[in-house]
């Protein structure tokens, strides 16, 4: 009987704590593909990848060149001069591959502009969401767009609309 009693309490208060709070769904694939600076801004990056990718083919050519004129010039070489073309190929690749990372890597700057250009916008989002959320008493805003394991959403929840709204933004 004492167990009955402290589950039937431990139920109720789990039905009162669950029903006090509300949550809310956004659609941030929707919200950022309405959202006019984000396209932009993509346009950028894509602009400024396709240029830096160029300068990285370009330096990668060069020492494919200087090898493939290496291999036709290889016998009438002496010992010196074909230590010397190999190392002047090496820093060639070399350069290509310090540029590709200066531009690509994880810290690179495509990163550094990404973050620049993209930062703005997700804050100005975030901070639509959040005064929605305070407004309406949402205690949780879950993204539908992530791989968070949604099976289903009703639309009743979903204030991704309202969000671009609150940025000045109207849907599609």
């Amino acid at each position: 009987m004492k167990k009955f009693i402290v589950c039937t309490i431990c139920a109720l208060c789990c039905m009162a704590t669950a029903q006090a709070q509300k949550f809310a769904l956004v659609d941030m694939e929707y919200i950022l593909k309405n959202v006019p600076a984000y396209e932009r801004a993509n346009e950028q990056l894509a602009q400024v990848s396709k240029k830096w990718q160029a300068e990285v083919e370009a330096l990668n050519t060069e020492a494919q060149t200087m090898y493939k004129n290496y291999q036709n010039e290889v016998v009438f070489l002496s010992q010196e001069q074909k230590k010397a073309k190999q190392e002047a190929i090496m820093q060639k690749e070399k350069e290509a591959s310090d540029l590709k990372k200066k531009y690509f890597g994880p810290e690179g700057e495509l990163f550094k502009k990404r973050e620049a250009l993209m930062t703005p916008i997700q804050e100005e989002i975030y901070n639509a969401v959040k005064d929605i959320s305070d407004l309406r008493g949402y205690s949780l805003v879950v993204d539908r767009a992530s791989n968070s394991g949604i099976i289903y959403g009703s639309p009743k929840v979903d204030i991704s609309n309202e969000v671009l709204q609150k940025l000045g933004y109207s849907a599609d």
